[in-house]
């Protein structure tokens, strides 16, 4: 029972919550398992001590996105430059993160919390040509990675600019998650010299895998019986709540 060592009876099932609810939300309504679980965790245990618990689960929900949409070379071929410029941004945000107050970085992942439901919620749309937008790449993965580092969120900005290519879903699917994927593996590692990715972490990430799993599954049921834009919806008003309530406990009002 080491893992009693490092998490009290209480921490373990608010995790296994965070997990389950997190996958429910994915398998009703697809939206990024990390954006439900995240602000939950962080609200319980702080953004520094959250960021390594969501790691191994989100990684394996992107993994298994990645081999059923297909693509994967192709994609790679076209974004590349940004899924690597993502990726050697997020060391840039976990230096960041390492000398902030968990408090302001959790103010920060609020923040974008509030610009990423927004946006969601508003629908917002506007068209970018590939041709003329590929010069912008590195500098939107550099920007996306930055924020992955320090707050964890892995979706701003380059969802949107994502959104904005109107590409096929298939090759949207299968670039943001290499973009989620690889960014996360420099995360592993940063977190790992930071001393904050432990065999403790590590052994209840990969436990919760099995509570992603059935999540995902009891979510892509449910999801059958309800009507799936309005559940997402609720969930995005539900993030922007959380959003709201790490700003306000950073600036000790909560």
């Amino acid at each position: 029972m080491f893992l009693l060592d490092a998490f009290s009876p209480t921490q373990l099932a608010t995790i296994a919550a965070a997990y389950f609810v997190a996958a429910l939300v994915k398998g009703v309504t697809g939206l990024g398992y990390s954006s439900t679980c995240l602000p939950i965790l962080t609200l319980a245990f702080g953004l520094k001590e959250a960021l390594p618990l969501v790691l191994i689960p989100s990684v394996a929900s992107n993994l298994v996105v990645m081999v059923n949409t297909g693509g994967f070379r192709a994609s790679m071929q076209r974004f590349w430059p940004m899924v690597v410029s993502a990726a050697v941004s997020v060391f840039a945000g976990l230096w960041a993160l390492t000398r902030m107050r968990s408090e302001s970085a959790a103010a920060v992942l609020g923040i974008v919390l509030l610009i990423y439901v927004g946006f969601a919620l508003a629908n917002a749309r506007f068209r970018l040509t590939e041709n003329r937008s590929r010069k912008f790449e590195p500098v939107i993965g550099a920007a996306t990675g930055f924020i992955n580092g320090l707050t964890g969120s892995q979706v701003m900005p380059v969802i949107p600019y994502l959104l904005s290519l109107d590409i096929p879903r298939e090759r949207f699917l299968q670039a943001s998650n290499q973009s989620f994927t690889l960014s996360s593996a420099a995360m592993f590692v940063g977190l790992g010299v930071a001393g904050l990715m432990t065999v403790q972490v590590v052994a209840v990430s990969a436990c919760g895998l099995v509570l992603v799993a059935i999540g995902v599954h009891i979510g892509q049921r449910v999801s059958r019986h309800l009507a799936p834009q309005a559940f997402r919806t609720a969930v995005l008003i539900v993030l922007a709540t959380l959003g709201l309530g790490l700003i306000l406990r950073a600036a000790g009002w909560l």
